[in-house]
């Protein structure tokens, strides 16, 4: 049986004494390891995961779907708590990421360079394609662009500000029984070509998506359906249509 735990993301449960920001966090722990997917945007993740009764120092590794600061800017935080030796990144990760404002731009990427992962002795390794992390479970990224997505025009990256294309975007994979359950970021290339990408090169269906999938369109839960996904647990980016009762504080048992 696999668990994962929202450790923050932008709402907190009825009741909870959890506190929430804009930005994702998951602790995720199968039979063989335990990890991170995700840091939020502070240290606010991890002070959760105190009252959460999550044990930090017990994770193996950490696995970041894409270098915005609301899913990167967590992490040196996180090695107050951790004493992590790898993280899990796709290609082009260290390429700066800004959003266009009427005053120039604004910085928003992972707030933390390679050099500041070579001085803490902390290796990256970089998922082009598909990385199995373990039994069952396997990160995928370089996804296929079967079906159209609009990515913002303020979302820019590199010296040059050139348009952000999301080409470090990675996202996790988790079997479910006889499929897999798929947990991602902010999907800014598009659900769909996640969701085709993965059945095409795992030869599995499709059960589960939990994450943030930057959509407000209802026609979505038709589109993922069709692909044979049964369950939604969705947040973050998500819009208000589409958002799941799941929030900082969640529990989801997947198996």
């Amino acid at each position: 049986m696999i668990s994962l735990k929202v450790l923050v993301e932008d709402k907190i449960l009825d009741g909870s004494n959890l506190e929430s920001e804009h930005g994702l966090s998951f602790y995720i722990e199968t039979p063989a390891q335990k990890f991170i997917f995700d840091c939020g945007q502070t240290d606010l993740a991890w002070k959760n995961a105190l009252k959460l009764g999550v044990d930090l120092h017990g994770i193996n590794f950490a696995v970041i779907s894409h270098a915005h600061y609301d899913h990167a800017g967590g992490f040196p935080a996180l090695l107050k708590f951790a004493n992590l030796k790898k993280i899990y990144t796709g290609r082009n990760f260290w390429l700066e990421k800004f959003s266009k404002t009427e005053d120039g731009y604004k910085y928003r990427g992972a707030g933390f360079s390679f050099q500041d992962l070579a001085r803490r002795q902390i290796e990256q390794k970089v998922c082009d394609d598909i990385l199995e992390l373990g039994k069952d479970c396997w990160l995928i990224g370089n996804f296929d662009t079967r079906y159209k997505v609009s990515i913002p025009e303020k979302f820019v990256r590199g010296e040059n500000k050139i348009p952000d294309n999301f080409d470090d975007e990675i996202c996790l994979v988790l079997r479910e029984g006889d499929g897999v359950a798929v947990v991602v970021g902010c999907a800014h290339v598009g659900i769909l070509n996640i969701v085709a990408t993965i059945q095409k090169r795992l030869d599995l269906p499709i059960k589960t998506v939990i994450g943030g999938i930057h959509s407000d369109d209802m026609k979505i839960f038709a589109r993922l359906e069709d692909f044979g996904v049964e369950n939604f647990y969705l947040c973050h980016c998500t819009g208000e249509n589409l958002r799941a009762d799941f929030a900082t504080g969640s529990t989801l048992k997947i198996g």
